[in-house]
């Protein structure tokens, strides 16, 4: 067996402690998820959530969309879409509502960003009917104890 240098067992020590922190990086970032894996059918019971969605639910995620606009310029949670919404999703009828929505509960209350703004939630996913005890907002679909950046 040959006997290495202090200086190879510095250099192995080193390269064996950069794959553990990489290691460790990536299994500290969320599972990305899009508004296209959420849901696998839609039949007489409705959206049926996708395999892999009811994988992930109570796991830490990520996802990119447009914040709709908000009830109030300061909340606890806000309406994540596929795409820009111009008007109030709450002050349309559920016949105008997107069918592709998730409901982000942050952390705590924030300053929201303006509508129009694609910004990246991660937080952890939650699936079920649950309401809100706060707003008394009835969600299907949860990124919860989230927080958002630009995107």
């Amino acid at each position: 067996m040959p006997i290495l240098t202090r200086r190879e067992t510095l250099v192995n020590g080193l390269a064996l402690l950069t794959t553990i922190a990489a290691a460790c990086e990536a299994a500290a970032d969320p599972d990305v998820i899009t508004f296209d894996t959420l849901y696998k059918t839609f039949g007489i019971r409705g959206l049926e959530f996708s395999d892999r969605l009811l994988v992930l639910r109570g796991r830490e995620v990520s996802m990119a969309g447009y914040m709709a606009p908000p009830l109030k310029p300061e909340s606890h949670f806000f309406v994540l879409t596929r795409e820009p919404v111009a008007i109030c999703p709450f002050c349309q009828s559920d016949a105008e509502w997107p069918l592709d929505i998730v409901v982000v509960f942050l952390k705590g209350a924030s300053a929201l960003v303006s509508a129009g703004q694609r910004v990246r939630v991660s937080g952890r996913l939650d699936t079920g009917s649950w309401l809100d005890p706060e707003s008394g907002f009835v969600s299907q679909l949860r990124i919860m104890d989230a927080q958002y950046r630009k995107a």
